[in-house]
């Protein structure tokens, strides 16, 4: 009987049979560039278009206004200063998440587990700071409804936040994997990914929409 035939990563395997004969069996394909990362890139440039597209219907709606319109007269401003707070704290939550990614490469699973908790614990504090803000902003009359800042405000913000949190998700997910030794650098590279599209995209919608 022929030994099976080995392959290399990326290439096909053929099984030989005692008659010499064989069949190909294809395998994984798996490569530095993962396809849970290329797959979150392309999701990623669908929703910076997706943004791009708020962010022009904003500054049309702003630009229209009367002078000294806008923001509206009777709305609630925004809160600048408290939300550039908490601005520091979503760059800061990238950083410890490229600290973990570093970790994770030079000395493997354990030592990216406490810069992988702080990048979590970062970010739920901006999701959690944010729901504060936008509490304290409906009981002072900003709402959908109240005016086109309030409906840009909440569509482009929230929208944000939505991913923010499904991000979250996907750290917490690399977090469970991680303690039981069994993180895939796919899942990983992806989450930071969809993470640093988060932490990216929030300064640039703090300058247009608050400021």
């Amino acid at each position: 009987m022929l030994p099976p035939t080995t392959a290399t990563a990326g290439e096909d395997t053929e099984v030989m049979n005692a008659h010499g004969s064989g069949r190909i069996i294809p395998l994984r394909r798996e490569g530095i560039a993962l396809n849970g990362v290329f797959g979150t890139a392309l999701f990623v440039f669908v929703e910076v278009m997706l943004f791009a597209g708020f962010i022009s219907a904003f500054a049309i709606a702003k630009a229209s206004a009367m002078p000294g319109m806008w923001p509206p007269p009777g709305q609630p401003r925004l809160p600048i200063a408290s939300t550039a707070v908490n601005t520091v704290a979503l760059l800061l939550s990238g950083v410890a998440l490229y600290l973990a990614h570093r970790a994770y490469q030079k000395r493997g699973p354990r030592a990216a587990q406490t810069p992988l908790v702080i990048a979590i614990a970062l970010g739920t504090f901006f999701v959690g700071f944010q729901g504060a803000e936008w509490l304290a902003l409906i009981r002072q009359g900003l709402t959908l409804t109240s005016s086109q800042l309030g409906s840009y405000f909440y569509l482009i913000i929230g929208c944000h936040a939505v991913h923010a949190v499904a991000a979250l998700i996907a750290l917490f997910a690399c977090w469970r994997t991680l303690r039981a030794n069994r993180l895939r650098a796919s899942l990983f590279g992806g989450a930071q990914v969809f993470w640093y599209f988060v932490v990216l995209m929030w300064p640039v919608l703090y300058i247009l929409v608050y400021l």
